[in-house]
């Protein structure tokens, strides 16, 4: 084993070990020509363990992290504490974070401090504002700073990060890794529906929603609103929502829609749930990262309750479409796609520039071609070819 190349994964909210998962397998299918470490921070504790169980992933390093009310700056100083004792002991030749979590960037800069190369999974997503959203946009900045290796998910991050004077060949374009996850997971036939889902009419058009982002708080009631116009569409929808259990969310939710014929209030669901729902609902109405790259996989045109996504290639490939959290726009764009079947065709046979189930063979297959000197495996090719043509960050 000393002749390994040892590659640490680190992680530690529901999102990134997702995204991670895959990239797990693949470096431990890879076995023995890479030696692999699994580090957890547990900055999302409820959310992680039942994750780690369905991917049976066994962290071999849990930093436990997770207080009440913690703070980003908790958390930071924390992941950085214990990421030094983690990679005292492991000697990682590499560590990989993933995307935009302070477990990310504190982790990359723990390795930073170590002088150990650290590789970026999903680099390269960019948004026009440092703030938005916070404090994921900057945390994609700082640890691209940090990152010696950047494995990009599409060829418009591979662009913005040229335009950051990243060396052109530090930078890979693989495919985003939560296309493998979920469309291996959706192949499965042992997903349960959430509970509430036998509340729902299959006869009727189903919707399923997410929204909780800080940047959404202040528009919440405008927006539960507009959950409660689609319900009173005449083809009568329906709406099923896992409801955060933040505070700016949870009681302007069940206050606004709680009586509400067709819509149905449900408690978070873990990963495998949301899959079943995705898969059998008609489209998706969310403010969250994932779902934009998931649903579309299945063929689900997603709505964007967002003034701007970092995920501008759904947009251009015609996957997502941007509603922000206006209460008009919302209905009127949920009602398009419950009446004009070639507006819903157009948007769910769209191809999905996010990847292709490959990602995480390509992360692996890339660093051993890089440093072990195999055969470096061809980068991810989407359905957009120009990236110029979208908005630049």
């Amino acid at each position: 084993m000393t002749d390994a190349l040892r590659i640490a994964a680190v992680f530690g909210t529901r999102p990134d070990t997702i995204k991670m998962a895959p990239v797990v397998h693949a470096l431990r299918f890879a076995a023995p020509d890479i030696h692999t470490t699994v580090c957890v921070s547990a900055q999302h504790r409820a959310m992680l363990d039942d994750l780690l169980q369905f991917f049976a992933i066994v962290p071999d390093y849990d930093l436990d992290i997770m207080t009440p009310d913690q703070s980003l700056t908790h958390i930071s100083t924390r992941v950085l504490e214990g990421m030094g004792a983690v990679l005292a002991a492991a000697k990682p030749d590499v560590i990989l974070v993933h995307g935009d979590t302070t477990t990310s960037t504190a982790a990359a800069l723990a390795a930073f401090y170590r002088k150990i190369p650290v590789g970026h999974v999903e680099a390269g997503l960019r948004t026009s504002d440092r703030y938005s959203p916070f404090p994921e946009e900057m945390n994609r900045r700082l640890t691209t700073a940090l990152t010696t290796y950047q494995f990009a998910p599409t060829e418009l991050a591979r662009e913005h990060l040229l335009r950051e004077n990243v060396n052109a060949n530090d930078i890979f374009v693989t495919g985003n890794t939560v296309i493998d996850a979920f469309m291996s997971t959706s192949k499965r036939d042992d997903l349960p529906h959430p509970k509430g889902w036998e509340r729902l009419d299959p006869s009727r058009d189903i919707i399923v929603v997410t929204a909780h982002r800080r940047e959404n708080h202040a528009y919440m009631a405008e927006m539960c609103k507009a959950f409660a116009d689609i319900a009173a569409l005449p083809s009568r929808p329906q709406l099923i929502w896992p409801v955060h259990p933040s505070p700016h969310v949870r009681p302007i939710a069940h206050r606004i829609l709680g009586d509400v014929e067709g819509v149905v209030l449900i408690e978070p669901i873990d990963y495998a749930e949301m899959v079943a729902a995705v898969r059998s609902c008609t489209f998706v109405l969310t403010d969250s990262g994932g779902l934009q790259e998931e649903a579309p996989t299945l063929g689900k045109p997603v709505l964007v309750m967002r003034e701007e996504t970092e995920r501008p290639e759904g947009v251009a490939a015609g996957t997502l479409e941007l509603v922000g959290h206006d209460r008009a726009k919302i209905v009127a764009a949920a009602g398009e796609l419950l009446t004009d079947g070639l507006a819903y065709e157009r948007m769910a046979r769209a191809s999905n520039p996010y990847g292709d189930g490959r990602a995480a063979e390509r992360i692996v297959g890339w660093l051993a071609g890089r440093l072990l000197g195999g055969r470096y495996p061809e980068a991810f090719r989407g359905p957009v070819s120009s990236p110029s043509s979208m908005p630049a960050p």
